[in-house]
């Protein structure tokens, strides 16, 4: 069999520059040349570094595009809120309900919390895989760093569940907005302000002044109450002899004139006060409900003020605000006599005085 020169240089082409993936270049510098060396350096100098480059650079294009959707991905989640109806709570409502200079500082920190741990997640991916690609440039053999790094990977997610779960409840709690640094929040083991939030816990501060870390995975309910507005809530008693259509009457004055006084009903209030009427009919007395609906966080010393002018304007209009009280019935027992104990019984207690008095004698 005869064999072409063109087969002998193709073979000796696949020697020198391998039988796959092999560099045009090298096939090029070695079918001028016909040196195996310069070949082979043509290939390392000038081929494999523009592949190398050529990965980078498309590696930084999709970085950069991730990075910009993820930044609009970010503002749009921070400046719109979690559903349709706070939304339009806040397009309906009075210009206090909408995003003020303190709102708009909380949702350009969450903008910028949610876009760096995205930007950080997207771009370590993205740079992961541009280095496996380099590196098989380089050939050498991935399949020992894979199987290396998969093992290490799994080790390490099976050791840090608990992190990777307050990674996760803290990034959809960022992205739901579901509380933020001043809100007042029942997390269930403490209940209290805001004072720090990141992706790993929730700082809480309590009425005590005690600092609270909880992980954010082991919140499994929170209850904010101070979220675009809130109530004030005061259910008051009156005694079972009042004039019920006169207590309302009284009760409700009170909080007109509440509602008219500019340094409560200008920043606090948010909407008429009510009086919804008899709430319970209690042991000691008649509980009648009045509601106010605040400003977020302001229905506690709304509530104090009430009681206080409640308390003042009850006082004022004769209607007694009662306290707990308990009736005690004496029965007699009439004239049934006192039985006198067994005939044992009074022997053994004349013995024990004998011996009390022989022992007294000795």
């Amino acid at each position: 069999m005869t064999i072409s020169p063109a087969q002998v240089v193709s073979t000796d082409v696949a020697n020198v520059c391998g039988t796959s993936g092999s560099s045009y270049i090298c096939e090029k510098v070695y079918g001028w040349t016909g040196n195996d060396f310069l070949a082979k350096s043509a290939e390392w100098v000038l081929d494999r570094p523009i592949r190398i480059l050529l990965i980078v650079v498309v590696a930084w294009f999709f970085s950069r595009v991730a990075q910009r959707a993820i930044a609009g991905f970010a503002a749009r989640v921070a400046d719109s809120p979690s559903d349709g109806r706070m939304r339009a709570l806040r397009a309906s409502g009075p210009g206090r309900l909408l995003i003020e200079e303190k709102e708009s500082a909380r949702a350009k920190a969450r903008a910028e919390t949610i876009g760096l741990v995205l930007r950080s997640i997207t771009t370590a991916l993205i740079w992961s895989f541009a280095a496996l690609l380099i590196l098989g440039q380089m050939s050498i053999d991935l399949a020992p760093l894979i199987a290396g790094a998969g093992i290490g990977g799994f080790a390490l997610g099976f050791g840090a569940q608990s992190v990777v779960k307050d990674f996760l409840s803290g990034l959809f709690m960022l992205i739901e907005d579901q509380y933020g640094v001043g809100d007042v929040i029942d997390a269930g083991d403490a209940t209290g302000t805001v004072e720090k939030v990141s992706l790993r816990s929730t700082t809480i501060r309590d009425v005590k002044g005690t600092v609270w870390h909880i992980p954010n995975g082991e919140i499994s309910r929170v209850g904010n109450y101070s979220q675009l507005w809130s109530r004030a809530l005061i259910d008051v008693e009156v005694s079972y002899d009042t004039d019920l259509r006169l207590a309302q009457g009284v009760i409700q004055r009170v909080a007109d004139e509440f509602w008219s006084d500019p340094e409560w009903g200008g920043d606090e209030l948010m909407e008429r006060p009510e009086v919804w009427g008899v709430q319970s009919l209690g042991a000691s007395g008649i509980a009648i409900r009045l509601v106010v609906k605040t400003e977020p966080s302001k229905q506690w010393s709304v509530e104090r003020e009430l009681r206080l002018r409640l308390k003042e304007s009850l006082d004022a209009a004769g209607i007694e605000i009662p306290f707990p009280q308990q009736t005690v019935w004496l029965r007699n027992q009439g004239d049934h006599p006192i039985p006198d104990p067994p005939a044992s019984h009074t022997l053994v207690s004349h013995e024990v005085a004998d011996t009390h008095n022989d022992e007294a004698s000795d």
